[in-house]
């Protein structure tokens, strides 16, 4: 037997270093916000959009519906009809004075320019039509 001193543990030493952990974890968590919100504040798209006289008008459940069609080549279709710019004003006028809630389908080739089909809005709305419903081809099934 011994009678000697029991080994005391050492005590730990003070730590010198500096934990940068919590450091880092703050940095990275800026670093996606900024990354994140930077192209809201940097993107500004300039666009020179075209000018159409539009009249204040109620909305109101449609009774009837005509068919204007814009194809490629800037040909005008009442009904699936062919028709002149200014044959299209008189009808508009016509069906505005008979039923000012008919619904106006506006159909018009992808390619045809915006500012065009800005216009047929604009004489439809001057004629007093202000159910404009535009009519697109619904994707193919399984298409992306």
């Amino acid at each position: 037997m011994s009678f000697g001193r029991l080994e005391r543990s050492k005590a730990d030493k003070p730590m010198s270093d500096i934990n940068v952990t919590p450091l880092v974890d703050v940095m990275l968590v800026l670093l996606v916000i900024f990354i994140i919100a930077a192209p809201f504040m940097a993107s500004r798209l300039s666009l020179e959009l075209p000018k159409a006289e539009v009249p204040a008008a109620a909305p109101a459940a449609p009774e009837a519906s005509v068919s204007i069609a814009l194809d490629a080549q800037g040909r005008l279709h009442w009904n699936d009809e062919p028709l002149a710019e200014d044959a299209l004003r008189q009808h508009l006028q016509a069906t505005a004075q008979r039923n000012p809630d008919t619904e106006l389908q506006l159909r018009a080739d992808a390619s045809v320019p915006y500012g065009r089909v800005v216009q047929l809005i604009g004489m439809a709305q001057t004629a007093g039509l202000s159910r404009i419903g535009f009519v697109a081809d619904a994707p193919a099934p399984g298409a992306r």
